[in-house]
């Protein structure tokens, strides 16, 4: 990977000093290396710690800072079940639970074929549509027990 750290960085780099000039472009370098791989795989990690002279330790410190970088590989579809309030009072855990029944996994982790992964969230922001899920980014609201069935359905596809 070639980065360009004064492309990157812009006319910011003109106060910077070298060892900064490097360190600003690691998450524009983690959000590239994410989207070609869909995670940070640590071949890819390594090789971005010696182009840029930064040791690997300041790599995944600075990595694992933020929620959106992951180590492992995630599904082609993320499926978000939201836990907040609202929807935990409309039955989110029967819908997490029929969820993770079906494809026998628990929350945080992938299926083995990387067809999706389930996670949880606090809020989705669409409290009017208890109990709600997204998958990637359609958000699927009012999900009782017959709804999962197509929530699942959409899953498998």
């Amino acid at each position: 990977m070639s980065l360009k750290t004064d492309e990157i960085i812009g006319h910011v780099g003109d106060v910077l000093a070298e060892g900064q000039k490097k360190r600003g472009v690691l998450i524009h370098a983690f959000q590239k290396i994410q989207q070609e791989h869909n995670y940070l795989p640590e071949t890819e990690l390594r090789k971005l710690a010696e182009n840029l002279s930064i040791p690997l330790s300041d790599v995944y410190s600075t990595a694992t800072f933020y929620k959106q970088f992951y180590f492992t590989p995630r599904g082609r579809k993320i499926i978000r079940v939201c836990t907040g309030t609202a929807c935990h009072v409309r039955g989110a855990s029967k819908v997490l639970d029929k969820i993770k029944d079906e494809f026998r996994i628990e929350e945080g982790e992938t299926t083995r074929d990387l067809a999706m992964t389930l996670e949880t969230v606090g809020c989705i922001g669409c409290c009017g549509l208890a109990p709600v899920a997204t998958i990637n980014e359609d958000i699927v609201g009012e999900i009782d027990m017959k709804k999962v069935g197509e929530v699942i359905e959409e899953i498998k596809k």
